[in-house]
């Protein structure tokens, strides 16, 4: 199919052309420049964001980190529990108020003894611990774990140190000298930074800074920072809204992040894997493979910014390494922002620029809108005419008129086309008539040999009726009468294929195919027959004259097709099959029946109708004779009197 465009789309096309060849290079250029300016605005201001945000880091492990420092230099922590306890008590207090990211700060001894204050400020923490109302701190107490009598006590402090519940806790099941931490420092006798893992008394991911105690290396004092607590240092959305920012530690592995919702999944992962990491993490962001490659460049071993290209789209990433007196080394944070953030007021002006530009084009093409539509309304009520008329829908229509005298002259000979076909559809079958109209033209209607059903008419002594009445009554009579059949066969999908005098030629699966042609054309009959019975009461009130009609049914192979000389053709059928049903209407007037049919039809559809067998008959024009069957009713229905005596 060639291409094509309406009219309008062509001459709208014409001036928006002209009008963008002018406009577009210079809402280009400033849309360019803006961009770039952005680009290189926003850049800055990542940068500056960025130390601010690795700052608040740092700030808020430094004070953790400065804690246990100072905690590791007390005397009264070496002693284990519960020797002095209240002074003990007091400075995790002061700890904890003075570092309020801490969840929690704490002392394992080397019998296994252990003391911890916990901030309960969280709800979370709250609900883990099942604290009363009003708890502010919670103090876990594991002492003489070597004696008989050991002590393992939970109590709960409200917000001026003020106990308000206390109650008894398993110790067995936790142990500070299995733990992570106490381990790690026992082993390399310095301050030490672990995790992200899992804590023993609140079961939630953290991360710990640990430094053994001057006096006695083997006693270990700590402070925990919830993860979550670092997703909320790591808040980029200063500096776009689809910015975010993460730390990735030494293994590349992805350890808080500032979206909330991926915070939470790192924090369920971490609570599900009891400690050890779980590679599907990394996936959570998926710039997360970009940034571990480049701080793998030497190039950026000390940070940078750098533009990266994530799943097809452009980001800006400013990597800065994060260290904290020695400790968490190998640990990166990153800050990624999408470029299409930063050029987001550069868009907002290409839009604006362009709106108007669009403006401007609508109010040139307006003119040449309704210049087309002017044209192309005519053209498309033209095509749909055509279109009508090979639909054969060739009911009168008004020609329209136009200001255009070209689309006038179409619309007159398709007004003329229209007369012509519908003159042709009178003569021909409506079907054939279709397909001759049709692109494939004659190779539809070319004849070919296919099984068919036929049934022929006949009125009974229809010269005395002619004879009878005049020759108008005659005329309007069989009018009507031929006017209901062709209703009634074109219901059925047969084709009406030649009226012969008071005689029609009915035939099916052709020229449309039918699989149940030979039960179309029983049901037809019966149809006919009943409609004329109904006709002929009319008839005797009006005075006209009663048709009673025979009917001849067969179906076989027959050539199917056009036929004639090249100036004059006719479509019909031909062969051996269709004398058969003629000869058969013929036979009613011996057996003094109505509708006759061969025994092919009644081997077709004989579990679907009733018949009655009439035994053979010789048919004029055939050496052998033929199972001749009469067509009572439909299969089930009442049977006549004759078929039921026989």
């Amino acid at each position: 199919m060639r291409w094509s465009k309406p009219l309008r789309v062509h001459l709208g096309v014409l001036v928006v052309a002209s009008l963008l060849c002018t406009s577009m290079p210079i809402i280009w250029m400033a849309f360019w420049q803006g961009s770039a300016a952005a680009v290189s605005a926003g850049a800055q201001q990542m940068r500056e964001m960025s130390l601010r945000l690795i700052e608040g880091y740092k700030s808020t492990l430094q004070g953790g980190t400065e804690a246990v420092a100072l905690a590791s230099t007390l005397p009264q922590l070496i002693s284990p529990p519960s020797q002095d306890i209240e002074p003990k008590q007091d400075v995790f207090l002061e700890v904890l108020r003075n570092v309020p990211e801490a969840t929690s700060v704490y002392t394992g001894y080397p019998d296994g003894s252990y003391l911890q204050v916990i901030n309960t400020a969280r709800k979370d923490v709250r609900q883990a611990l099942a604290a009363p109302d009003g708890t502010a701190f919670a103090i876990r107490t594991i002492a003489e774990r070597q004696g008989a009598n050991v002590i393992s006590t939970l109590r709960f402090l409200d917000g001026r140190a003020r106990p308000i519940g206390e109650r008894d806790i398993n110790y067995a099941s936790f142990d500070p000298r299995q733990r992570p931490w106490y381990q790690s420092v026992v082993q390399d006798g310095v301050p030490v930074s672990v995790g992200p893992y899992v804590t023993g008394t609140l079961n939630v991911p953290t991360l710990t800074i640990a430094a053994p105690m001057k006096g006695d290396g083997r006693v270990v004092v700590g402070i925990n920072i919830h993860l979550q607590t670092i997703g909320r240092l790591l808040n980029a959305q200063g500096i776009s809204p689809h910015a975010r920012a993460y730390i990735v530690d030494g293994g590349g592995n992805l350890v808080a992040h500032s979206d909330a919702q991926i915070m939470s999944r790192i924090i369920g992962l971490w609570a599900r894997t009891s400690g050890a990491f779980a590679a599907t993490a990394n996936s959570f962001d998926r710039s997360l493979e970009a940034v571990v490659r480049l701080r793998q460049d030497p190039a950026f071993a000390s940070g940078g910014l750098a533009r990266l290209d994530i799943e097809g789209e452009s980001h800006l990433v400013q990597i800065v390494p994060v260290s904290v007196s020695g400790l968490f080394k190998g640990s990166t944070a990153a800050i990624v922002v999408p470029l299409e953030d930063l050029v987001e007021e550069a868009h907002r002006l290409l839009v604006r620029n362009l709106l108007i530009a669009g403006a401007l084009l609508i109010a040139g093409v307006g003119a040449s809108v309704v210049l087309s539509r002017i044209v192309s309304r005519s053209l498309y009520r033209l095509a749909d005419e055509a279109r009508r008329i090979g639909d054969l829908d060739l009911g009168e229509k008004a020609v329209s008129h136009s200001w255009i005298t070209e689309i006038n002259t179409l619309a007159g000979a398709l007004s003329a086309s229209r007369h012509a076909i519908g003159q042709f559809a009178l003569y021909v079958p409506r079907e054939v008539v279709r397909r001759i109209i049709s692109p494939e033209g004659r190779a539809v209607v070319k004849a070919k040999r296919q099984d068919v059903t036929v049934l022929f008419t006949d009125i009974r002594d229809f010269t005395t009726i002619s004879e009878l009445n005049s020759p108008e009554n005659v005329v309007d009579t069989l009018s009507a009468y031929f006017e209901l059949l062709n209703i009634i066969a074109e219901r059925h999908g047969g084709t009406v294929v030649q009226y012969l005098g008071d005689s029609i030629f009915v035939m099916w699966n052709a020229p449309v195919a039918d699989d149940r042609h030979a039960e179309n054309g029983c049901r037809c009959a019966l149809a006919m027959k009943a409609a004329i019975d109904g006709l002929n009461e009319e008839n005797r009130g009006n005075g006209r004259p009663v048709l009673i009609t025979r009917f001849g049914l067969h179906t076989g192979p027959a050539v199917v097709g056009s036929f004639g000389a090249i100036s004059r053709q006719q479509y019909t059928a031909m062969g051996d099959t269709i004398n058969v049903a003629s000869r058969l209407e013929g036979l009613n007037k011996e057996f003094g029946t109505s509708i006759l049919v061969s025994a092919a039809i009644h081997n077709a559809v004989g579990d679907r109708f009733a018949f009655r067998s009439l035994g053979l008959a010789q048919v004029k024009g055939r050496a052998e004779k033929v199972g001749i069957w009469e067509l009572v009713g439909e299969s089930g229905g009442q049977m006549s009197g004759r078929e039921s005596s026989r």
